[in-house]
């Protein structure tokens, strides 16, 4: 269940994001603590719907990957220029990108983007909703727990704190950033604020009265947030160096987390996400480049290296981390798809990044190797990877707190 500061104050974004704020809004727009250049900043990426990690990281090094999907497999990477657009894109001699992800290999090869392979949650459930929740709560298995790994996350700050200090582009605010710090969910930068004035006079009015600070405090921070927005609504904005993010959801979200950090408003921590990872049919066209994956894989590859780009010497106090419920079976099915399965692969992308090299243990896709003689097995539980960025990058050394009962091994990742 949401806390009471929750919902009070999720009740006051809901009445103020109708419109553009009111000038009196205006006046609420102040410097805080959080809001300049050289803040540490994590950016974390949702795939709803359990990605097809073995499809979008390649084994393509592993004979077994091969006999486990006869149609549905990604061909290994060739020098042959008539068919180098269907085969994979080779990382090391063995890992390999899904063709639709050309725009990251350059990253990867300049080390700014690892991958941390056959990871994911302990826990093996293969419901999206439970597995979500747990990744999102971080704590696998735990269903009590009220609050999200990234509210927990939030380095303690003395004095103000921004109120666009935690964002997610979004309709609701994620389970992830649920909890007793300020976080606020928006679709959009432009829709988020009060277009009636005397509304906007009322809603300000029934807060500053209130004899409850709960109250008072929602309304405070939610009016604040407004009017720093509304601030940022006014700047039109295009993107840096050439960066074209696409056209989707998931590409404008993450244009607008640029937006955000750019204005140095304060932002520390943001959320996104792209659905339709659940391919238990067709999951590939006609050719390995065509169909429901590589269309997806497109869009999130090109959104990706576009805010890379945007961002430009800014992404050395950024990390962005991706992450889905859980992978797909190692076999395919007989729909040319796969099913609900259990480890997956991770991209962690920033300036700090030692990347250019694929972590985790691989454990092998031959028979007795497979988790439950099916599913590609765990071997780096995903608390590591979000812990580590947690304490080295945002330098919240508090990872109890933030994973409760769980002590995270650092990778070397950052």
């Amino acid at each position: 269940m949401p806390t009471r500061r929750f919902f009070l104050r999720n009740s006051a974004l809901a009445m103020a994001g109708v419109g553009a704020s009111p000038l009196w809004l205006e006046r609420a727009l102040c410097a805080t603590d959080g809001a300049r250049a050289g803040k540490k900043i994590l950016v974390a990426i949702f795939q709803r719907g359990a990605a097809d990690g073995l499809n979008v990281v390649v084994p393509h090094g592993e004979k077994a990957y091969y006999d486990l999907r006869p149609t549905i497999a990604i061909p290994r990477p060739t020098s042959d220029a008539g068919k180098k657009e269907d085969a994979a894109i080779d990382l090391d001699g063995f890992f390999g990108l899904h063709p639709s992800l050309g725009p990251l290999k350059p990253l990867f090869d300049q080390r700014h983007l690892a991958i941390v392979d056959a990871v994911g949650s302990p826990d093996p459930t293969r419901s999206h909703f439970d597995a979500q929740d747990y990744m999102e709560s971080g704590t696998p298995g735990r269903k009590a727990t009220q609050d999200g790994w990234m509210n927990r996350a939030l380095p303690k700050a003395a004095g103000k704190v921004s109120p666009v200090r935690a964002v997610s582009l979004g309709p609701v605010l994620p389970r992830a950033m649920r909890g007793g710090a300020p976080a606020i969910a928006m679709q959009t930068i432009e829709g988020f604020g009060v277009r009636n004035a005397e509304a906007a006079k009322q809603f300000e009015q029934m807060y500053t009265a209130s004899k409850d600070p709960l109250l008072q405090a929602a309304g405070r921070e939610t009016f604040e947030a407004v009017a720093m927005l509304q601030a940022i609504q006014r700047q039109r904005y295009a993107p840096a160096a050439g960066a074209d993010y696409p056209r989707g959801r998931f590409g404008q979200a993450l244009q607008q987390i640029a937006q955000l950090i750019k204005s140095d408003v304060g932002l520390e921590m943001a959320f996104a996400d792209i659905g339709g990872w659940d391919h238990h049919v067709n999951e590939l066209g006609p050719r390995p480049s065509e169909g429901v994956l590589a269309n997806l894989l497109r869009e999130y590859g090109q959104a990706l290296s576009a805010f890379w780009t945007d961002m430009g010497d800014r992404m050395n106090d950024v990390v962005v981390v991706t992450m889905s419920e859980f992978g797909r079976t190692a076999k395919e099915n007989g729909n040319r798809g796969t099913d609900h399965g259990h480890a997956n692969s991770m991209l962690v992308m920033g300036g700090d990044v030692k990347g250019g090299k694929v972590y985790g243990k691989w454990p092998g896709l031959e028979k007795e190797q497979l988790y439950e003689g099916r599913d590609l097995a765990l071997t780096t539980d995903f608390r590591d990877v979000l812990g580590e960025l947690v304490s080295r990058h945002l330098g919240n050394a508090s990872l109890q707190t933030v994973f409760p009962g769980y002590d995270a091994k650092m990778l070397g990742l950052v």
